[in-house]
């Protein structure tokens, strides 16, 4: 009886508060945020070493350096073999640093929640907010925060944040990783009733042709003593952020505690995301109490529907899709690991040119900055988390962080990522060597499990390098959804046998190696530098690989074997190539003073490789004709002439003006070539369809280096001291002809609204600094990268070398 009266009292009181709720109009207020989220990026102090009365507010910065973030401060350094990061790691320099930042909030944040958002420190930071302690990650690839609210002064009384951050442990990778705050940094305040951090979960149950069902879970916090009534406003907003559908919601909270509701929704006729249309649509989660908007809250919402299959591979909103991949390390070239949005964006752009559609995050959680943009930009990804597990590959990488941190790290990244409609498939580690004993059996389940008890929408998968079933003790924990497997493509004929009713994707592959615009004699035979087993090989003098695709690391094969057999295996979902871009770090086949990889389909700067013309006439719809080598060579010496092509029938190649004949792909070839001995002038290639000219390339014979010729990506940036502008630095003859072997030593000078960040040329085993403001040209190229430095004067960018007439370029500053 007093149950019952109990239960009729609560549901008055509900009752009540929903009509209160009703009759409220905060569809007639003019709403503005209430949720402030600041750039905490700015004027930070640092210093190299190890400082920790850093922490107290009254310590005296001396000689600290003032900088924005993000920062890394081994790409300043200069290189050396001595380093303990290794030319694996790039030879520069790691250590301890201190980052502090002086900070002023406003009165009337007293009595808000406060938080710091780091997305990424590498490694091993702490932070300590006006001298008390907040906690350490020691992941350098995981985002975390910390709450600030009880340590904060408001008004004149400043408030001291300092970050510990220490690299100095080496070598903890395979790979350059920098270090540093590398990632953004942000300051969010809310009210105490608020959407907790990654506190939305937005999934797509059932999308048909006409109608998409949309599930919300949103993580609701309370931080204040008492229990709260809220009403709580979903709203799905179009790419022209007009409202498609709402959903409401009043609901109880009680007083420090979190709380999960649900919320469903039907969109009507929904746009679908794809590569080709990436629509994104927005949900706007916005809490009330009473009329009063107590927190604002976007998340981004892409609506698709995908699927692997064990026989016809990967399918996107029902239409069968190969998956054409790369593989990118999280460095940004002369940027190092600084995580700008701009230099990711065309790093993105380059790929997607060439027919990329799906990138894989090597081999670690990746920017927030990547996902957003290929979100946008219709990219698929593969987010991956871990490169080892509890058995190291290195001395000092994350095995010593496995048992403490992974459980953590893992759910971390699954809540932060699993919005992003451009995530399909996350993957729990690469070429992890409990895969060849038993404990990869139940550890695998752990990490399964773990995916799965916050996301059931995509498959979880693992590079794997054994490919013999019983071997493959991850594979017999029977927890994949799909299986990757790396390199030995021509064992992919032996799956279907092998994993009978398994999905398959070849996660990463190639590892065939290039330097841009250097060709030694092509061979009928793939080389393998270095060969199996460490025997020693044949390399170059000047560390360099020949570019015409014939040279691989002995674990894999050139980039055009690999593709013809991916290309007519259905069953193989796809393909992700290694790598993308070159990356610092792993200079495989050389030692030092190599220093960067060569495994690239373009240069560390940013420049194509011929090989990229190969994939751009085989993965985009772009009429494609490429010829290679350039056309200086010594008189009488036999030279191979490569062109990639699609879209046509066939090629002819002329020689000043004779044809040396025409020739078209045969059965599964990628290319076709001639041999012809070298003599001046020019070499032009036709490609024709039923006889009608597609396409026509020529290259001439360069004169010597006079003058410099300069290309700007973009002729405007914003004065926001984040946009860049990659200047293309080109040694030219007098004809305007590149001088392909030019290394002329360019100097440069900005002026206006910009400075100078980067430098590269390209080159594997160049020790001159990305931080200079001159470069040698390499085979006649070296790239500048300009930021913007907060002034609205245009850039004036100025490039002089000795005996070269020089060039100036403008870029408008809005």
């Amino acid at each position: 009886m007093n149950k019952t009266l109990n239960q009729t009292k609560i549901f008055s009181l509900l009752l009540l508060v929903s009509v209160i709720f009703s009759c409220s109009k905060t569809e007639d207020v003019v709403e503005k945020d209430v949720r402030i989220v600041e750039d905490f990026n700015f004027n930070w102090n640092f210093k190299l070493g190890d400082f920790p009365e850093a922490i107290k507010p009254n310590f005296q910065l001396t000689d600290w350096r003032t900088l924005n973030l993000p920062h890394d401060w081994s790409i300043e350094g200069e290189f050396s073999e001595e380093h303990p990061t290794k030319p694996e790691g790039g030879a520069l320099p790691a250590g301890i640093g201190w980052y502090r930042k002086t900070f002023s909030l406003p009165v009337d944040w007293n009595g808000k929640s406060v938080s710091v958002e780091f997305d990424g420190v590498y490694r091993n930071s702490e932070v300590w907010i006006n001298g008390h302690y907040l906690g350490k990650r020691p992941f350098g690839y995981i985002s975390f925060a910390y709450n600030l609210t009880d340590y904060l002064n408001f008004g004149t009384k400043e408030n001291v944040i300092a970050v510990k951050v220490d690299n100095s442990l080496q070598p903890n990778s395979r790979w350059y990783t920098g270090s540093g705050i590398y990632r953004n940094v942000r300051l969010v305040a809310t009210e105490n009733l608020y959407v907790d951090h990654w506190g939305t979960y937005i999934t797509t149950p059932k999308v048909i042709k006409d109608k998409a069902t949309v599930a919300f879970e949103t993580t609701i916090k309370n931080d204040s003593t008492a229990k709260r009534v809220f009403k709580l406003v979903n709203t799905i907003l179009d790419s022209d952020n007009l409202e498609v559908v709402v959903s409401e919601k009043i609901d109880t909270i009680q007083a420090h505690t979190s709380y999960v509701t649900r919320q469903q929704m039907e969109v009507v006729n929904p746009v679908l995301w794809s590569v080709e249309n990436p629509y994104l649509y927005t949900v706007k989660t916005k809490i009330y109490e009473g009329e009063n908007l107590v927190d604002n809250y976007e998340t981004p919402l892409g609506i698709r529907y995908f699927s692997f299959n064990a026989k016809k591979g990967f399918s996107l909103n029902g239409v069968s899709t190969k998956i054409h991949g790369v593989c990118l390390h999280h460095d940004n070239g002369a940027l190092g690991a600084v995580a700008n949005k701009h230099a990711i964006k065309r790093k993105l752009q380059i790929m997607k040119d060439m027919g990329v559609n799906a990138i894989r995050v090597a081999h670690n959680p990746s920017s927030l900055e990547l996902l957003q943009l290929c979100d946008e930009m219709g990219l698929i990804v593969q987010v991956e988390a871990f490169d080892v597990w509890k058995k190291r590959k290195v001395k000092n990488d994350y095995n010593l962080e496995w048992d403490e941190w992974h459980k953590r790290d893992l759910q971390d990244l699954i809540r932060r990522d699993r919005n992003n409609p451009s995530v399909m498939m996350w993957s729990i580690g690469n070429e992890i060597r409990e895969q060849f004993d038993s404990t990869g059996i139940a550890m695998t389940k752990n990490l399964v499990k773990i995916v799965k008890s916050l996301d059931q929408t995509r498959p979880v998968t693992c590079a794997l390098t054994e490919n013999i079933p019983e071997k493959n003790f991850i594979y017999q924990s029977g927890a994949l959804d799909l299986l990757g497997f790396n390199y030995k493509h021509e064992d992919y004929g032996t799956f279907p046998e092998n994993f009978k009713g398994q999905k398959i994707i070849a996660s990463e592959s190639v590892s065939a190696l290039e330097t841009r615009g250097h060709y030694d004699a092509t061979s009928p035979e793939i080389k393998f530098w270095p060969p199996a087993h460490n025997e020693s090989f044949d390399g170059n003098d000047d560390y360099t690989v020949s570019a015409y695709d014939n040279v691989a690391a002995y674990w894999g094969t050139t980039h055009e074997e690999n593709w013809k057999t991916v290309k007519k295996l259905d069953y193989i979902a796809g393909t992700f190539i290694w790598t993308g871009f070159d990356y610092i770090g792993e200079p495989i086949p050389y030692p030092y003073p190599a220093r960067s990889s060569y495994f690239g389909i373009v240069d560390l700067a940013g420049l194509p490789k011929d090989v990229y013309y190969m994939y751009q006439s085989e993965w985009s719809y772009k009429n494609v004709l490429h010829v290679l080598p350039h056309w200086n060579w010594n008189a009488g010496q036999e030279v191979d002439v490569w062109a990639y092509y699609n879209n046509a029938d066939e090629v002819e190649l002329f020689v000043n003006g004779t044809s040396q004949g025409v020739k078209s792909k045969q059965d599964e070839e990628l290319h076709v070539s001639w041999k012809v001995n070298y003599e001046p002038g020019t070499i032009k290639v036709v490609s024709r369809k039923a006889g009608q000219v597609v396409l026509e390339k020529e290259v001439h014979t360069a004169g010597a280096a006079s003058q410099i010729a300069l290309e700007a990506d973009k002729a405007e940036i914003k004065n926001d001291n984040y946009d860049l502008v990659y200047v293309t630095v080109n040694v030219n003859d007098d004809q305007g002809n590149l001088a392909p072997r030019a290394n002329n030593l360019i100097q440069f000078e900005v002026t206006g609204g910009g400075k100078i960040v980067g430098v590269d040329n390209g080159y594997q085993a160049s020790l001159e600094s990305f931080k200079a403001k001159q470069r040698k040209a390499y085979n006649g190229k070296c790239v500048v990268i300009i930021q913007s430095n907060g002034k609205t004067e245009n850039i004036q960018m100025k490039a002089t070398s000795d005996g070269l007439k020089e060039a100036t370029i403008q870029i408008d500053v809005e």
